[in-house]
């Protein structure tokens, strides 16, 4: 059993990770602005939970979700930024206020969220970090969601040079890379047109549970980086493939 903190827990792939977990006996600390939205999600699930209003753009917000999950359990084994919103909005049509948000929400909420929770997990000498970022991080092909893409690759970037900086603290760090998953991310993005897109040929859109399942994996048996649509690692090899042949 481990104390697990989830933000953006609320709705998608946070709710039904911390539905999942709840079965596997996890306890758990949910945040996300929503609080009625949280308590549904709580009254959900037989196992110890606890519902902190959280706006993951505030870094007081983030520090209080810390200190409740400690207050409450005493100790935090595994910290998962998911938290995050996409927008539709091509990179000419950009505003600064477009840009802030999706900075705000997809990039300032993981480095509080770390920055809140691994001196805590020094202290003790063990603990996992769980950053979900997105496929559009690794290979940005959807140009309407220019500037949540770039989010994404700065938070590829900033795991990564976390992990470098936490090695041999007993510390784990893992990326998880989603694709295209049946939520309501779609319909909430910043600019968000009334047609949503559709998932590209041969690459089918998950699940919220089958995202979730990937990641309740990941605690169970932590790994650096995975795709949660496998698919996608013959996407991402193809992209890439002119830079790697020079």
């Amino acid at each position: 059993m481990s104390n697990i903190v989830v933000t953006g827990a609320s709705a998608g792939i946070g709710a039904e990770l911390a539905r999942q977990l709840g079965q596997q006996g996890h306890q758990l600390v949910l945040g996300a602005r929503r609080l009625e939205k949280l308590r549904e999600v709580a009254a959900s699930i037989e196992a110890p939970t606890e519902c902190v209003p959280t706006d993951v753009t505030r870094r007081s917000d983030v520090e209080a979700l810390r200190d409740v999950a400690l207050e409450r359990f005493g100790a935090i084994d595994v910290w998962v930024n998911n938290a995050g919103r996409g927008i539709t909005q091509l990179t000419l049509d950009l505003t600064d206020e477009d840009l802030d948000e999706m900075w705000a929400i997809n990039v300032k909420s993981v480095l509080y969220g770390v920055q809140a929770v691994v001196p805590h997990m020094k202290e003790r000498g063990r603990g996992q970090i769980i950053n979900v970022s997105s496929f559009l991080g690794r290979v940005p092909a959807v140009t309407a969601r220019s500037a949540y893409s770039a989010c994404k690759a700065a938070v590829n970037s900033l795991t990564a040079n976390l992990r470098s900086d936490l090695q041999d603290s007993g510390i784990a760090v893992t990326l998880i890379i989603p694709g295209m998953v049946a939520t309501s991310f779609q319909a909430n993005a910043r600019h968000a047109p009334p047609t949503q897109p559709a998932a590209p040929p041969g690459v089918p859109i998950q699940t919220a549970a089958e995202v979730a399942a990937v990641i309740a994996r990941t605690i169970e048996d932590p790994v650096a980086e995975i795709y949660t649509n496998p698919a996608h690692e013959a996407v991402v090899a193809k992209y890439y493939e002119p830079i790697t042949k020079g």
